[in-house]
């Protein structure tokens, strides 16, 4: 195994039952064993009481096995998928306040427009871009901005959904349930 392989950083998704006390027993979990979350990112999902949750952990494929099997033992947890190796689309978002004045204002805004960013907050000293993308492209924009001054940077982590519409079906309640796709006949 090289020092790569070690680091390496996988993505892991879990739909778990969307109720109090969920994600502490899940963080819990990752503190107890010794695994580190690099990123994590919580949201509703397409099913009713369930969330996702996406986990970035920095490991070998042991430290993998190990997190999805404990993450298999929580019972509030419904299902659980490496992403690593599928072919998925992943996102983050980052807001960025940037220090400016009248005269680094235009400049900004075209490095912003460059990286497909918004500008969604102007004030008399600084202004907030909006970046979404991967991992490399925030990092990249918030380099370039660094000349003017950031501020402050708030991410969300990274979620990520496989391509396709390869939808796996969930088991709830003893029969297996699938998201609606758009525009189903009889959907409303």
């Amino acid at each position: 195994m090289t020092t790569t392989d070690s680091m390496a950083r996988h993505t892991i998704t879990a739909l778990v039952n969307d109720r109090p006390g969920v994600l502490n027993r899940v963080s819990s979990m990752f503190r107890r064993r010794g695994f580190n979350i690099s990123s994590l990112a919580v949201g509703q999902s397409e099913l009713p009481e369930l969330s996702r949750m996406t986990f970035v952990v920095e490991g070998d494929q042991a430290v993998v096995e190990q997190v999805t099997k404990h993450l298999h033992k929580l019972i509030d947890v419904v299902k659980v998928t490496d992403m690593s190796d599928e072919n998925t689309v992943t996102r983050e978002l980052g807001l960025i306040r940037v220090r400016s004045n009248f005269q680094t204002r235009g400049e900004i805004m075209q490095i912003a427009d460059i990286f497909r960013a918004h500008i969604v907050d102007l004030a008399p000293d600084s202004l907030i871009v909006e970046v979404t993308g991967d991992e490399d492209k925030i990092d990249s924009l918030q380099h370039l901005l660094s000349a003017f001054g950031v501020l402050e940077v708030m991410r969300t982590g990274k979620i990520a959904l496989s391509r396709g519409m390869n939808i796996p079906a969930v088991q709830r309640n003893g029969s297996a349930v699938r998201a609606r796709r758009p525009l189903e006949t009889g959907s409303v």
